[in-house]
């Protein structure tokens, strides 16, 4: 069975390497990065490099995408395409846009990242509930030596 868009024409395949421009597809793969490397480069000089987090990935095209303290919140509509670049066996992500390029690189694997992330929100929710614990216990105090 063979699916087509409404052009008659399948819709793309890109495996490891290839040049994505259809903004929910860039948004798609840049939803699932967490931990990178970064290189910034413009006119083909690479001007800031550094590690940081991918907070969020979104497609609006009145926001700035925003690097700064190690988080990184990346705009789809501030780049023309992306290109996935294969070395090896691993795989980045350049942001493009005329003669600037965002090329990002996950530092972990997504599995690595998921299960990570399970971990803190685990850490998390225990947090959470023995706070919500400690304030009730203070609260019941308060209550048993209220005049």
């Amino acid at each position: 069975m063979n699916h087509k868009n409404s052009s008659g024409l399948p819709a793309p395949c890109i495996v490891d390497s290839g040049i994505v421009v259809h903004k929910t597809d860039m948004l798609r793969l840049l939803q699932g990065l967490h931990r990178v490397r970064y290189d910034h480069q413009q006119d083909g000089e690479i001007t800031n490099t550094g590690e940081g987090c991918v907070v969020e990935a979104f497609d609006d095209p009145q926001q700035a995408t925003l690097v700064a303290n190690r988080s990184l919140y990346l705009n789809v509509h501030s780049f023309d395409y992306l290109e996935l670049v294969t070395n090896g066996e691993e795989t980045s992500f350049a942001l493009v846009q005329d003669t600037r390029c965002l090329c990002l690189t996950p530092i972990a694997s997504p599995a690595e990242d998921r299960s990570a992330h399970q971990l803190d929100a685990a850490a998390l929710e225990a947090i959470v509930t023995e706070a919500l614990s400690a304030s009730w216990d203070a609260s019941l105090d308060d209550e048993r030596y209220l005049p």
